[in-house]
């Protein structure tokens, strides 16, 4: 029992350190952390307190996201660990953890989005004229009228 989450082992405000009064006990077991990776699904079943058990994810390569302002989840591809306040190692590595920013696969949003609004996300209007085979007016097709013109008739 090397991880323990018991109090009596920690120091004093003043640096001091405390007495031991009572040696540590299974109830205070602490675990090393699982430095969650990307990758194809690795997890893990752990036996706790209880008998119960506890899913400790290794690998993940897929998560349930949200896009709050539109209040819709849905499952996503993680693609990438973009930022980490905690640590740039965190970063480097690819570990995943709670608060990190990541990149996501957005085709399952996207494909929301369109069947909700009926416009697509992501293309130009340049490529949309095109697909349905509409041309726009740019300044330049338009004719030419002045102020004057429109009085005079």
């Amino acid at each position: 029992m090397g991880i323990t989450r018991d109090n009596s082992i920690k120091r004093r405000k003043t640096g001091a350190k405390k007495a031991q009064y009572k040696k540590k006990r299974k109830f205070n077991l602490g675990r090393p952390p699982a430095n969650t990776k990307i990758g194809e699904k690795r997890i893990h079943k752990v036996r706790v307190r209880g008998g119960n058990t506890k899913h400790r994810a290794l690998r993940l390569d897929s998560g349930n996201f949200s896009w709050g302002s539109e209040a819709v989840s849905r499952k996503s591809r993680i693609l990438d660990v973009i930022y980490n306040a905690t640590n740039n190692e965190l970063v480097r590595t690819k570990t995943l953890v709670k608060n990190c920013i990541l990149q996501i696969d957005a085709t399952p949003f996207k494909n929301w989005y369109e069947n909700q609004y009926g416009i697509a996300i992501g293309k130009r209007k340049k490529e949309i004229s095109e697909e349905t085979g509409k041309s726009e007016q740019t300044e330049t097709d338009r004719p030419k009228t002045s102020i004057l013109d429109t009085q005079k008739s």
